[in-house]
């Protein structure tokens, strides 16, 4: 079931979200309207938050974009990243190590508004599968970079604040609109 996706303004978007268990029989079908929703909007990754759920949950999936190539490991293993596809990941925690790459980010939340972000460019991510295992992720390209962008919305922070702040000068007026049109529902 496709789920409407909140826009940037609601405070929801703002709230640190909940450890869950993913036992929870709610939580599992709520992962799987997620992946329905981000699949249907043509995005990524999609977190709880972006639903109007403040829960530790997100999905992800690049197995679709071929023009920014992802590597990823699960538990020190060398994996596919296509075959991964989609990642339900539950109270993920990052690490973040070494370079930076800049790189263009979009969001749902954010509807045709992108900027070029820095973000690391190898991540290391600890979290809970819908079974209740817990796993590690190694990734590199487009997914390290939805990987962050999907924590950071778990913990509250949104792209928005780790763009350069003459990016944000540059969309000041946008985002003033989209938060208007938000809010004035």
């Amino acid at each position: 079931m496709n789920l409407p996706i909140v826009k940037y303004g609601d405070p929801i978007l703002r709230a640190k979200g909940k450890r869950v268990s993913g036992a929870e029989e709610r939580i599992r079908a709520l992962a799987a309207d997620m992946v329905d929703t981000m699949h249907a909007a043509n995005g990524v990754g999609l977190a709880a938050q972006q639903v109007g759920e403040a829960l530790q949950l997100t999905v992800i999936d690049v197995s679709e974009v071929e023009d920014r190539p992802s590597t990823l490991k699960v538990n020190g293993v060398e994996v596919d990243p296509r075959v991964a596809m989609p990642l339900v990941l539950l109270n993920p925690k990052l690490s973040l190590d070494g370079e930076t790459i800049s790189g263009t980010e979009g969001c749902l939340s954010f509807p045709e508004i992108n900027a070029e972000i820095d973000r690391a460019a190898v991540v290391v991510a600890k979290a809970e599968t819908l079974a209740g295992e817990t796993i590690e992720l190694e990734a590199t390209g487009l997914l390290a970079r939805a990987l962050q962008h999907e924590i950071d919305h778990l913990n509250g922070i949104l792209f928005i604040d780790r763009m350069s702040s003459v990016a944000k000068a540059s969309l000041a007026s946008r985002l003033k609109r989209l938060q208007k049109e938000t809010q004035g529902r």
